[in-house]
């Protein structure tokens, strides 16, 4: 007797969306008619995803729309698959994330096939954790020694009295002594996160090649290394248990930090109930900011300082008398400022928002406003990046009602992706500061 024929289930709707899109029922038959009245869980999800700003998800008569921001990466939606691209892909992308975020070159040509077409760029992120751990495990795991207070027949280090003499006289008919020792193990904090990040690595991808590999790579740490859950607490003591012995772990503990933040639907610093995604979303901006970070340090002349989350204190107060609560004044905090001999001579915003193609939202122009009217240059650059061959800087002037003379303005610096990861790439002293010029300072000389 044969058995019964197995049906293959029918594959699951899949939606591939751009960063800052908006589809609706209208734009795609993936989404007409759908909606979560039979499915309480997806709501609820949807609802985080929109308060959280990663994604916007309204119910319509009609179906389904979905608005995407900054936010790349793949989600499950209830019945519906979700992959969010980036601007760019593949080797560029690749290039940017690993500058960004002081990753090495390593190959991802053994561990999976597919990361260059569009629906598997995710997979990157996975696929260079793979590399990273593969590299630390034929290097050798880190071993330290551990403090064990155990009973043993054969007595190692020394025997622990206190507890010998606690115990009193019943202690002589045992065939055991109670023993303080410190055996070279490793079961450490390190071992254990980085195993537990080849594990959620192993859940996030969508690739089965690299999930195995992951699989197996995290078999590799054996029944010594115990399992441990990755939050903020966990990560924060991994940090503080680096030093230059284990610094060869940071890279390793970097992507599993980026993959359990994108995993979360609260930020990992926040306190609550821990809750996760169902795959992960990744922020595009601060990927952006950190590549324009350490460019500009690194490439602007030496008498030039890149200072980030700069302060500017005094540009608010409560007014004298009429601060009941006693509330600190807000301070801003544009994302980079650029010093020349302790003297401030730029603020520059990151923006991931391509606004060559889309409108200035009347929120940025506002807060640059401030910061323009802020120092004695009266200006202030958002940096914006795009993939339009036509994209030119423009300028916002901030005008004084009464007499129509501009008081500040506020420059859109466009930065093209592509060019910008050809130059992290393919770094030359003169180019990179002649670039890191342009993005700094427009066309306005040194």
């Amino acid at each position: 007797m044969t058995g019964a024929l197995r049906i293959p289930a029918p594959p699951r709707p899949h939606l591939t969306l751009r960063e800052w899109q908006t589809r609706g029922p209208d734009d795609d038959q993936v989404l007409l008619g759908r909606s979560f009245d039979d499915d309480p869980a997806a709501r609820r999800l949807a609802a985080d995803l929109t308060r959280s700003r990663r994604l916007g998800v309204t119910e319509l008569r009609r179906g389904l729309s979905i608005t995407t921001s900054s936010w790349v990466g793949r989600v499950r939606l209830g019945a519906l698959d979700l992959t969010i691209l980036p601007k760019i892909e593949g080797a560029p992308f690749l290039t940017l994330l690993r500058y960004g975020f002081g990753l090495r070159e390593l190959s991802l040509v053994n561990l999976i096939d597919t990361v260059t077409t569009a629906d598997a760029w995710p997979d990157l992120l996975i696929a260079q954790l793979a590399a990273e751990a593969a590299e630390l495990l034929e290097s050798g795991l880190h071993r330290s020694y551990l403090r064990r207070a155990e009973d043993l027949a054969s007595p190692r280090g020394r025997i622990d009295i206190d507890t010998l003499a606690r115990r009193g006289p019943a202690a002589q008919t045992l065939a055991t002594l109670p023993c303080v020792h410190h055996p070279r193990s490793e079961d450490v904090l390190l071992n254990r996160v980085v195993r537990a990040g080849l594990e959620l690595g192993a859940r996030l991808t969508a690739d089965r090649t690299l999930a195995i590999a992951l699989r197996r790579l995290a078999s590799r740490f054996g029944d010594a290394v115990t399992p441990v859950r990755l939050d903020a607490t966990t990560l924060a003591a991994a940090d503080r248990a680096t030093s230059r012995l284990t610094d060869r772990y940071t890279p390793l503990l970097d992507l599993i930090r980026l993959l359990t933040e994108a995993h979360g639907l609260d930020d990992l610093t926040a306190t609550g109930p821990d809750r996760t995604l169902p795959g992960f979303l990744f922020d595009m901006n601060r990927l952006f900011q950190a590549v324009l970070t350490r460019f500009l340090s690194e490439h602007l002349p030496d008498d030039y300082r890149v200072e980030s989350e700069h302060r500017l204190s005094g540009v608010f107060r409560y007014a004298p008398g009429l601060n009941p609560r006693n509330r600190s004044a807000p301070t801003p905090r544009p994302d980079l400022a650029i010093r020349r001999r302790n003297h401030v001579v730029a603020f520059l915003d990151v923006k991931y928002r391509d606004l060559w193609e889309t409108p200035l939202p009347r929120d940025m122009l506002y807060q640059l406003a401030i910061y323009a009217l802020s120092h004695g240059q009266r200006e202030a650059t958002i940096l914006y990046p795009t993939t339009s061959p036509l994209a030119r800087e423009s300028a916002v002037d901030v005008l004084d009602p009464a007499e129509r003379v501009a008081r500040a303005r506020v420059r859109l610096r466009p930065i093209q992706l592509l060019d910008l990861a050809d130059h992290v790439e393919r770094v030359t002293r003169v180019g990179a500061t002649r670039f890191a010029q342009s993005l700094a300072f427009g066309d306005a000389p040194l």
